[in-house]
């Protein structure tokens, strides 16, 4: 049975909180003892939606830091320092339409493909997040992504767009990686 993870929406809520706020919400060893998994590495993404759409989402491909600690901090740039946005206001925050959601990420998995065909193929809308890589540009989109875009070619063309290459990048055989969610709302 799965644990029950609903506490990491109230500490990215908190997270937002102080800094709105301008106080320290968030309470660091006490949660850390209640929820020693806190404290493992794991890569997260926070997404924040307003009148369901989205208001923010920022996160880490990456294990680097504990699980604490990257909730706190890309929720705080989800809310404030994603580029697409301005900073998310109290207003905002206080309407009954806000909604966060946090995303636990497995290793990305370098994908090895034959052909557009072949990567298609090999690709599982709803379950694969997908990171594409050539040279400096990449961009990833979460599994949640398949839902508005949920034909191979849109949703390729758009992370391609996203990566700020062209919308046909694949025909140039870009690296592909791969990973899974764990997704979580309240």
């Amino acid at each position: 049975m799965m644990m029950d993870k609903r506490y990491l929406i109230n500490i990215a809520a908190d997270s937002i909180l102080e800094v709105l706020q301008k106080r320290r919400i968030i309470e660091r060893e006490q949660l850390l003892q209640e929820h020693p998994e806190l404290a493992k590495h794991v890569a997260a993404f926070v997404t924040l939606e307003l009148n369901h759409s989205l208001r923010g989402c920022i996160g880490s491909l990456i294990a680097r830091r504990s699980l604490l600690d990257d909730v706190v901090a890309n929720a705080k740039a989800a809310a404030f320092d994603d580029p697409r946005f301005l900073p998310l206001s109290q207003a905002e925050f206080d309407a009954a339409t806000f909604s966060i959601e946090v995303s636990l990420l497995s290793e990305p998995r370098e994908l090895h493909y034959e052909s557009i065909d072949d990567l298609y193929a090999r690709i599982r809308p709803n379950i694969d997040g997908v990171i594409l890589k050539q040279g400096t540009h990449q961009a990833t989109y979460l599994p949640q992504v398949w839902e508005q875009l949920p034909q191979h070619e849109l949703f390729f063309a758009s992370l391609c767009q996203k990566a700020q290459l062209q919308q046909n990048c694949l025909e140039n055989y870009p690296e592909i990686y791969t990973y899974e969610v764990e997704k979580i709302t309240k």
